[in-house]
């Protein structure tokens, strides 16, 4: 009974009551947004480094060569030598090793180079088909095959670099093999094939266009020497005409072969083709140690006889999380203004409202209302206010993390859950809001609970 009276007390003056829960709504809301933020942001980025002690790679911001690395949103720093980088692969202080090699994408989704080994290190397994085994085999991310629409055996061509909008290759395509398991890592965004994959499609871009130029050179030298070699021309076409029909003679029993087999050589030529290590570069490998050592040396060994830097990812990783902790703390503490400036606006309301409703109590305490009952009256209206604010306010910070993960997804391929709850932290934050409740109404409530029954009515 008392609740419902309260509940449509609170209405009486309803511009007052609206101000109060906006101003609870918007504090809420954003130290709701700031609690998941912080929580599902730290648990991503910590369990995509779990397992990985150092990140080998050209030298440069060690910051960005863990970004681009590890967690794929950022430019990497460069290439370094495979040939040198498998010395550092090969310590034996070194448990694993998994190279990088970038270079590509498809529509936005990093292509990347590297062994079935990444695949175990994110405990990402095949929900469809298999391991790529030859180049251009690809396994598909979970969120690449879901956004994408792709499954097992389908083909598309890459975009050079990280730029959707870069130069397609067309000579070689991309065949999918497998599909990943959903990890909520990185890998699910990612379309994973072999290190000789990513080399052998740029050397053929790099052949592809020294040929352009060898021919435009040669033809500029033909025109050049043409009335020279006239004469000899003439000989070498005329032997070159005999030379021929003998080719031809020669192949005439094989075309049925060559025919049957043109389309599937076309192509498979790439996949079964050797491709050399001597001079190639990788973008990055991902080391686990054996022995804590070395993550104290190598950092500083590394840059000292080589041209790559070992970062630590832990070390980095905190350095971020302390310039973002600064901007979080600063909008934690704005929110609290706000959750103060709300309090003391239900403060104003109750307490100016109590002066034009002491009439109104003194005809409950007639009528039977105990003391107690008048000071439960004024707290109930309190917490009522303070209740619907925090329900709005969750409800509105839930909404601004699905807006910012949308956003982030397509940015930085990292999404956030706005249906996770942090049951501590925000249990913490409803017990914070029903204690400013509390706070702002204990001097009303004080002041009803005292009321001279008598002396309001003779003056009435």
């Amino acid at each position: 009974m008392i609740t419902k009276i309260a509940w449509k007390n609170i209405w009486f003056k309803p511009l007052n009551t609206i101000l109060s829960i906006i101003l609870l709504t918007a504090s809420v809301a954003i130290i709701t947004l700031l609690i998941l933020l912080q929580d599902q942001f730290e648990k991503k980025f910590n369990d995509n480094i779990d397992g990985i002690d150092m990140v080998l790679g050209a030298q440069g911001s060690p910051l960005q060569l863990i970004l681009s690395s590890v967690y794929q949103v950022d430019a990497p720093t460069g290439n370094i030598d495979y040939a040198e980088a498998k010395q550092w692969m090969n310590h034996r202080f070194v448990e694993t090793a998994i190279p990088l090699a970038f270079g590509d994408n498809y529509h936005g989704f990093r292509i990347v180079g590297t062994t079935p080994e990444y695949l175990t290190k994110y405990g990402a397994e095949l929900s469809e088909g298999k391991v790529f085994e030859h180049n251009f085999d690809v396994v598909v991310g979970s969120a690449v095959a879901q956004k994408m629409n792709i499954k097992v055996g389908d083909k598309f061509f890459g975009s050079h670099g990280d730029s959707e909008e870069g130069e397609v290759h067309e000579d070689h395509a991309y065949i999918v093999t497998g599909i990943a398991s959903h990890t909520g890592k990185v890998v699910d965004n990612l379309i994973l094939c072999n290190i000789p994959s990513v080399w052998a499609m740029h050397d053929h871009e790099h052949e592809h266009n020294h040929d352009e130029e060898g021919t435009a050179e040669a033809h500029n030298h033909d025109d050049h020497n043409h009335d020279h070699h006239d004469h000899e021309a003439t000989e070498e076409m005329h032997d070159h005409e005999e030379h021929a029909a003998a080719e031809e003679a020669h192949h005439h029993d094989d075309d049925h072969v060559h025919d049957h087999h043109t389309e599937e050589a076309h192509d498979h030529d790439h996949v079964d083709m050797p491709i050399s290590e001597e001079g190639k570069e990788i973008t990055a490998v991902l080391l686990k140690f054996k022995s804590k050592m070395a993550i104290v040396t190598w950092p500083r060994l590394i840059p000292q006889n080589t041209k790559m830097q070992g970062a630590l990812p832990a070390i980095e990783i905190n350095r971020l999380f302390t310039l973002f902790g600064i901007g979080l703390d600063a909008l934690q503490y704005l929110a609290y203004g706000i959750m103060l400036i709300s309090g003391i606006s239900i403060f104003i309301a109750l307490f100016n409202t109590l002066k034009e409703r002491k009439y109104e109590f003194a005809l409950l305490r007639v009528n039977g209302a105990s003391r107690l009952q008048l000071l439960m009256l004024v707290l109930i209206e309190s917490l009522l206010l303070c209740v619907t604010g925090y329900i709005f306010g969750t409800i509105v910070g839930r909404l601004a993390l699905s807006l910012i993960s949308g956003s982030s997804e397509s940015e930085f391929k990292i999404s956030f859950n706005p249906l996770e709850f942090v049951w501590e932290k925000e249990g913490y934050l409803f017990l914070l809001t029903i204690f400013v409740g509390v706070l702002a109404a204990v001097i009303p409530a004080v002041k009803a609970y005292g009321l001279n029954i008598s002396k309001t009515l003779a003056n009435a």
